[in-house]
């Protein structure tokens, strides 16, 4: 065993009353032996530079096989979404003809609609701001 050398540590009261009511609890035999292991578990984490590495084999799989369905259905809900949207842009491009000029101002004006919204737009809003109303819609 190499020798020790002592230095002065400061803690508040409740937290040196946390650590001695605690520190048995992961097998150490004393204060110095339970702040030593904390210390090489944070230093291996900065060392590691990835938390993954310390959680427990059974948690990262759980984990990642629930981001994976996640990711699966996300990808199907914006395929269908995608779908959707070209049914309705085709349905429109065959009804009306638009110009180039216009599209490109709807384009900036969706844009700062989405940005000002923060995505939450709602057709009876812009039917509001069409029409130039001011009554609110019942939900």
């Amino acid at each position: 065993m190499s020798k020790k050398e002592k230095f002065p540590l400061y803690l508040t009261p409740e937290k040196k009353a946390l650590l001695e009511r605690r520190y048995p609890e992961d097998g150490s035999r004393s204060l110095t032996a339970f702040i030593e292991n904390a210390i090489d578990f944070y230093l291996d984490y900065l060392s590691a530079n990835n938390a993954g590495l310390f959680l427990p084999t059974s948690v990262q799989s759980y984990l990642d096989g629930r981001l994976d369905q996640l990711e699966n259905r996300i990808s199907s809900l914006l395929f269908k979404q995608a779908v959707e949207l070209d049914m309705g842009l085709s349905t429109l491009v065959d009804c009306v003809q638009l110009g180039e000029e216009y599209l490109k101002q709807q384009r900036a004006e969706s844009v700062a609609n989405v940005k000002r919204t923060n995505g939450r737009l709602r057709l009876e809003e812009k039917v509001r701001d069409a029409n130039g109303s001011d009554d609110e819609w019942q939900d």
